[in-house]
């Protein structure tokens, strides 16, 4: 007797668990691939978005367009305008800068990341620090908080006189990682890509 060609198939009472989510699973992948295709406009926006977020992530954190996005709650503004010309950075700009603190040891994803911040001193400023509040000539700019998100400590920066080429950069938000911190520390000049005009 030759054995049939035709493959057994269990009946649906005697079909496992495993099998039917595995049906259900390749149904709801299907569906949502044909509402993908009819629906692309709708989609296209967000891998974009998505592509240039994973480019600057794990490709080149450089911003690369005129305009700077910024979804953190660091600063008030999430659009920016990137200044092209050469501009002499002043109390009050807002910079973008490759982030290069001490905290890129302990967290080597911030390496090179850009850092959307205000300046807050300049060459020649005091910063001095009474317990966790943090003054630049005298007048507080923002309080240091004892940890991170993650439960590690954060030591406040330590006072000095700000050398030449460094700024003091902060953001507005009471989270925000900026040079209130030791592991964060003053920005360089080398380290500032540009100037940006907040604009909304």
């Amino acid at each position: 007797m030759t054995p049939s060609s035709t493959p057994l198939s269990l009946p649906s009472s005697q079909a496992g668990p495993h099998t039917s989510r595995w049906s259900g699973l390749r149904c709801h992948t299907a569906e949502f691939l044909r509402h993908v295709r009819r629906r692309w406009y709708l989609y296209l926006p967000v891998a974009t978005i998505w592509g240039l977020a994973c480019t600057r992530l794990y490709i080149d954190p450089t911003p690369r367009l005129p305009v700077l996005f910024n979804w953190t709650a660091s600063l008030p503004y999430r659009v920016a305008l990137v200044r092209q010309a050469p501009h002499a950075i002043e109390r009050g700009d807002y910079i973008v800068f490759s982030f290069a603190g001490e905290a890129q040891a302990t967290y080597p994803g911030l390496r090179g990341q850009p850092f959307f911040k205000q300046v807050r001193g300049l060459p020649g400023d005091v910063v001095t620090v009474v317990g966790r509040a943090v003054a630049v000539n005298g007048e507080v700019v923002g309080l240091a908080k004892a940890h991170a998100f993650d439960k590690r400590p954060l030591e406040p920066i330590a006072a000095t006189v700000i050398p030449s080429g460094h700024y003091y950069v902060q953001g507005t938000g009471p989270d925000s990682f900026d040079s209130r911190y030791r592991s964060s520390g003053l920005v360089r000049a080398d380290q500032v890509i540009a100037t940006v005009l907040p604009l909304f």
